[in-house]
């Protein structure tokens, strides 16, 4: 595997630990703001985001909008 794969590969992987982490915060603490997510992960932003977007994708999240912001909730 080349460089630009193994950077792929840790990308994905850091996104999935990421997604871990907003799944657990959301099973502790029910919906949360999105902008409550981001303050409540010790991660980047983008990094959450991109997290958010995966779980969603896959199905485990829904996204409300909410005034200003989005509510994060499990499905």
């Amino acid at each position: 595997m080349g460089v630009g794969g193994k950077i792929i590969t840790e990308m994905i992987t850091e996104i999935g630990i990421v997604a871990g982490e907003i799944w657990s915060l959301l099973e502790k603490k029910g919906d949360v703001s999105l902008r409550n997510v981001v303050k409540m992960i010790d991660k980047p932003r983008e990094l959450i985001l991109m997290s958010i977007g995966w779980l969603a994708r896959e199905g485990h999240i829904v996204l409300k909008r909410e005034d200003n912001d989005y509510k994060v909730c499990l499905r």
